[in-house]
Parts: structure tokens; C-alpha cells; sequence
């Protein structure tokens, strides 16, 4: 039904409409070789963002509730903030990645 540059394709691109659920439904439905390792490698690709965000988030909810100070301390919201622009240009790293996969799959 569809060309497997295009289902190949897709898969990456659904980072911006169906990320993980799209490729891992793409890489057990299709036949096509090209196609399933396509879709492994978008699949992998759009969970690293999540796997990233879970752990700063139960670090920060741990360093949260185990420091001495007031619940104002300077240190939590710094640190957080390094933490949290980390995660945004991996994220958008990720989706630069995703784009260019796609365009190069395509062609």
C-alpha cells in the first residue's frame, strides 16, 4: 500500500504527532526489513527524551525532600534549571535528528 521510504520516513517524523506508539506499531505491522529497522531507530530515538525527563524528575523530587535548608534554597533551583536546559537541548537535538533522518530516508 505504501512506499517503505515512506512508512520509514513517517516513523521518524511521528515524533511530532505519535512518538514511540507510531514506529513500534510501524515496525510489528510491516514485512519490510527497511522499514522495521527504520522504525527500531526512531523508536529508540523518541524514547531517549522520555527516559531523560523521568530521571530528572525523580532526582529532582528526591534532592527536593532531602535537603536541610528552607524550601527556597537557591542550590534545588539552580541545579534544577541547569537540569531542566540540559533536557531541552537534548530534546531538541533529538527532533533535528529525527528531521534530517527522515529526509535523508525519503530521498
Amino acid at each position: 500500500m505504501f512506499n517503505p521510504k515512506t512508512l520509514s520516513a513517517v516513523s521518524y517524523l511521528s515524533i511530532f504527532f505519535a512518538p514511540f506508539l507510531l514506529p513500534v506499531i510501524l515496525f510489528f505491522v510491516s514485512k519490510e526489513q527497511e522499514v522495521k529497522y527504520h522504525a527500531k531507530r526512531a523508536s529508540i530515538s523518541h524514547l531517549i527524551p522520555t527516559v531523560i525527563g523521568v530521571v530528572i524528575s525523580f532526582v529532582a523530587l528526591i534532592s527536593l525532600f532531602s535537603f536541610n535548608g528552607t524550601i527556597y534554597d537557591a542550590t534545588f533551583y539552580s541545579n534544577f534549571m541547569i537540569w531542566m536546559s540540559v533536557y531541552f537541548v537534548i530534546s531538541i537535538a533529538i527532533v533535528i535528528w529525527n528531521l534530517i533522518q527522515a529526509v535523508k530516508v525519503y530521498r
